[in-house]
């Protein structure tokens, strides 16, 4: 018994990577599991993964950390698990700002259309759909 569990540790510890970070640290945190998200233009792979680059203010635990967050989250609880965490490495390309973000009051991620170019019907057997491009 103990010869298969450690051989399926081996197994699991191949997928698993140590993350540790330090008070001060910059990191970014992940917003994806959110549900009901609207998005308009982005769809699958293309959605922003992380939001922008937050302080480590604390170690909770061994795989818990407490971040400084702006304002606009000050409903987010301000812990996350380390799953969610991701380190910054000043690459800012990588920043999605939350100027861009507009989260309502049950904190859901809303995106509006910012301007519609062109328009245009796709005649089906029997239906019409009318396809937008933003």
């Amino acid at each position: 018994m103990q010869a298969a569990r450690d051989r399926q540790k081996s197994y699991a510890d191949l997928k698993r990577k140590p993350m540790e970070f330090q008070v001060g640290d910059r990191v970014m945190f992940k917003f994806s599991p959110w549900k009901w998200v609207v998005r308009f233009g982005k769809r699958g792979k293309l959605n922003p993964r992380y939001v922008r680059p937050f302080k480590v203010l604390e170690k909770v635990r061994a795989i818990a950390y407490k971040q400084e967050l702006p304002q606009e989250l000050s409903r987010v609880y301000s812990t996350f698990h380390v799953s969610n965490l991701k380190k910054f490495y000043s690459d800012e390309p990588l920043v999605v700002l939350l100027d861009g973000l507009h989260i309502d009051d049950k904190l859901y991620f809303m995106e509006e259309p910012v301007e519609i170019i062109d328009q245009e019907v796709k005649q089906l057997k029997q239906s019409r759909i009318l396809i937008f491009k933003v």
